[in-house]
């Protein structure tokens, strides 16, 4: 396995892409912390950067790589390797190089403005882990509905559906229903509709950490007010490591039964 992940993650980080979504992040950072001098609301802008644009471009890479290297994995399998050294040296492949990116191009601007000399570099660490979590979670997503659709183009368009309910449609939908349901206690509800999505949860980690009771929204107030501070850190990351576990899970049970 670790020879498969070795030239994946090679390939990947040789690829002009990976070096895009590096150079774009390291600008990001630039500007964000020499243009406004506080560390505090350039976390706060990342945030928002961070939970849209990571989990579609961890989806995106997912099943890019996934379809491209169908003929070379088809050879791979012909081979005496287990099916789950092959697909799960792929995925991790994806899934670090990605966050290499994403750590490398936040990193270094942050490291240049002088972070480990501020109080906020908890706060950063904390922006980076989530950003990891949501790269390790959208790639096994995609690579489950890749290799549920043999159709490159449903894969694509599965996938892109995919995010755009869990980072745009949901929480439209939640809202709606806190509305229409407004009579009634809502307290559980918007806590248990939190976990099933990771882009929500990703956001009320960073947001509790940062104590800003104004942008935590209901279900972030709701989930301080369970659980706290600390605990609703714990049981964030807690529900974000099932949330990969989980789809690593359903590769390693396809792949056993799937006829490539």
């Amino acid at each position: 396995m670790f020879k498969i992940l070795k030239y994946s993650f090679s390939d990947l980080i040789r690829s002009r892409w990976s070096y895009v979504y590096f150079v774009f992040y390291l600008l990001l950072g630039f500007v964000l912390l020499f243009l406004n001098n506080n560390v505090s609301k350039a976390i706060i802008t990342l945030l928002n950067v961070i939970i849209v644009l990571t989990p579609l471009i961890g989806t995106i890479f997912g099943v890019m790589y996934y379809y491209n290297s169908r003929e070379f994995t088809e050879l791979l399998l012909a081979q005496p390797l287990q099916r789950k050294q092959i697909f799960m040296g792929q995925y991790l492949g994806v899934a670090i190089s990605l966050s290499l990116s994403l750590v490398l191009g936040l990193g270094i601007p942050f490291v240049m403005y002088g972070i480990f000399q501020s109080a906020a570099i908890f706060d950063f660490g904390l922006l980076i882990v989530v950003g990891a979590f949501l790269n390790f979670i959208f790639v096994a997503i995609s690579y489950n509905i890749a290799l549920s659709n043999e159709n490159k183009i449903k894969g694509f368009g599965y996938a892109i559906l995919m995010w755009l309910l869990l980072a745009v449609i949901y929480d439209g939908v939640f809202l709606i229903s806190l509305v229409v349901l407004n009579d009634y206690p809502l307290d559980k509800m918007a806590l248990f509709a939190t976990m099933f999505n990771p882009i929500d949860l990703s956001r009320i980690l960073i947001l509790l950490k940062l104590d800003i009771s104004a942008l935590l929204g209901y279900t972030g107030a709701v989930f301080k007010d369970f659980f706290g501070t600390n605990l609703g850190l714990v049981i964030s990351l807690c529900m974000l490591t099932l949330w990969v576990l989980l789809p690593v899970w359903r590769i390693n049970m396809k792949i056993k039964k799937k006829d490539f």
